[in-house]
């Protein structure tokens, strides 16, 4: 959280200097008489006098005479999303009303698949290597993921803390991507969802609307069912039968759609989503006593728009939880605005995620790297490779990868161009006749991933294994679609398979119902469904007094005290309630 008090200065500032000079931008060369979308903000002190509805028109009004069109407008923060036309845009600009014009930003999903190899990083069953000394690493035991128990989730729900209570209703209104409603791990729960994008064939929860599978993950963290009959049939190798559990499934779950197929959404939309969660309150005429919106996403720059919209949800009572970027950069929006918490993300070692970005507006950590989570079912891949009269572990599926298992002799790819004796078989135009109907074993190296299948591949290679070049688990995404198999495996096991050539393996890559995903948009709702449960149990609570207590009782990590890399630390919901 971004307190208001620290900031209050530089937002006066930015005020005042508000008041004698509007701030515009320039439409770009595509932004034609069709007209740029922007937002536009007026002076909120200009017509206080007035009912909100009477501010509104006069507001439409101004908009509109200068050859505006308004796409939604938001009255309560006096500002609009609209069409202008450069023309519309120059008239706008010479109105006293108005504050500011601000192209309007798009943000996108903070995670998925093969965001970092880091060692020991990947959680999965016989994957317990450690990045630091300094703690021993977590890992998942049945539904409990690794992430659950380094929130202490088995002891939460012993004691009885599951998001649930006898007195209030708690929720997590979680904006992303969408959700596979069909999932067994939701149990046809899901409590509201609505599509905010604008697409077509995305307003059903119980039909395809997910496509790139973020936010069917993102709502297992907070939302996995427990016991029998939850798991769906597509497990990871190792994974419990009955799938895996999340850390709140007793609050009421809902789901805005407000990021698209591509992954991507606008502010218009995320602001409507917001809206639509704070609308969940019962203060606000919904059902809800508490509302925690959990928001895995990201980027673009400071909007005053926005800005206003999370700082009148939180006023309405909402806690707004955000994951602060992937880029090992400077933190993003919205997880940099005032009155937003800021996620961080570690491995299960409780190191600093190698991708997790940093600064002041860290606020807490939470598990972000190889968290394992639902998929919508069918659509994910698991990854299985033997050779050699063994069986690997931490096997990862290359993305665009065929779903199909395959054995056969393995054969060494050959070194390539500029890569004498590393076998890394690079060169665009390296091939290997050997190859031709077996399974090439390849060193990550110099060139890229693309580069090595593409070459395999061409060489007439039914199965590609490539291991990695230094410690810890090799995740992949390539650009093309292949009809082979494609893995990635350790380079331990890769190394001692070269010695074991000539020999037989098996590379497989089927469909999976459940994924390990890494990124701070896994940490964000780890974080937002612990303080679910908090206030669940703690309900007098405000949303500041429940950020305060998160804070103060996160597992410190880092420098002692609040850092730039975690923030106060991991949150601890059992610690926040009982105290230890």
């Amino acid at each position: 959280m971004k307190h208001p008090r620290s900031l209050f200065a530089a937002t006066l500032a930015l005020s005042l200097a508000a008041c004698s000079q509007q701030t515009a931008v320039t439409p770009t060369a595509s932004e034609s008489a069709a007209g740029g979308t922007y937002l536009v903000g007026f002076r909120q002190d200009g017509l206080s006098s007035q009912s909100l509805s009477a501010q509104a028109t006069v507001q439409a009004q101004a908009i509109t005479a200068a050859g505006g069109v308004i796409t939604t407008q938001w009255a309560d923060i006096s500002a609009a999303a609209v069409k202008l036309t450069p023309t519309a845009l120059a008239k706008l600009k010479g109105n006293p009303l108005i504050e500011y014009v601000e192209q309007e930003a798009a943000h996108h999903a903070l995670g998925g698949r093969h965001l970092t190899t880091d060692a020991g990083a990947s959680g999965k069953p016989g994957s317990v290597t450690p990045t630091s000394t300094t703690a021993a690493p977590y890992t998942p035991s049945g539904e409990f993921t690794w992430g659950d128990n380094a929130l202490r989730v088995p002891d939460l729900r012993t004691a009885g803390y599951t998001g649930a209570s006898t007195t209030i209703k708690v929720a997590v209104c979680v904006l992303d991507t969408g959700i596979d409603g069909n999932h067994p791990e939701f149990q046809r729960k899901l409590k509201g969802f609505k599509n905010f994008t604008g697409e077509a064939n995305r307003s059903d929860a119980y039909a395809p609307n997910d496509v790139s599978h973020h936010g069917t993950h993102v709502s297992g963290t907070v939302f996995a069912q427990y016991g029998a009959g939850t798991g769906a049939s597509g497990l990871q190798p190792g994974e419990d039968a009955n799938g895996v559990g999340g850390v709140a499934t007793g609050a009421d779950l809902y789901m805005g759609r407000v990021l698209g197929d591509t992954g991507s959404g606008s502010s218009s939309g995320i602001i409507n989503g917001l809206n639509w969660c704070a609308a969940q309150l019962k203060s606000q005429g919904g059902t809800e006593d508490k509302v925690v919106v959990s928001m895995s996403l990201g980027g673009g720059s400071r909007s005053t728009t926005e800005q206003r919209a999370y700082t009148s949800a939180y006023n309405k009572g909402v806690l707004i939880v955000a994951a602060t970027g992937n880029d090992g950069a400077a933190v993003s929006y919205p997880a940099a605005y005032d009155n937003v918490v800021g996620v961080a993300a570690v491995d299960n070692t409780l190191a600093k995620a190698s991708f997790s970005n940093f600064g002041t507006q860290v606020d807490l950590s939470g598990p972000g790297v190889a968290v394992l989570s639902s998929v919508p079912l069918g659509q994910g891949a698991a990854a299985s490779a033997s050779g050699g009269g063994v069986t690997f572990t931490d096997v990862t599926g290359a993305d665009n990868s065929a779903k199909t298992t395959v054995s056969g002799t393995i054969v060494k790819a050959g070194d390539g161009t500029g890569t004498a004796g590393a076998n890394q078989f690079c060169g665009t135009s390296t091939r290997n006749s050997a190859l031709a109907n077996n399974i090439a074993l390849i060193s990550r190296g110099t060139c890229t991933f693309e580069e090595k299948v593409a070459n395999a591949n061409a060489s007439g290679a039914k199965a590609v294994m490539i291991y990695n070049n230094a410690a810890g688990p090799l995740g992949m995404s390539l650009t093309n679609t292949y009809a082979i198999p494609v893995v990635g495996i350790l380079q331990t096991d890769g190394q001692a398979l070269l010695g074991k050539l000539p020999t037989t393996g098996t590379v497989a890559v089927t469909t999976a119902d459940y994924e390990y995903f890494d990124g701070t948009s896994m940490a964000t709702p780890h974080v937002s469904a612990a303080a679910a449960v908090v206030w669940a149990a703690k309900p007098t609570l405000t949303n500041a007094q429940l950020l305060s207590l998160l804070t103060s009782t996160a597992r410190d990590l880092g420098t002692a005290g609040k850092d730039n890399n975690f923030g106060y630390g991991l949150v601890d919901p059992y610690k926040a309630i009982t105290g230890r």
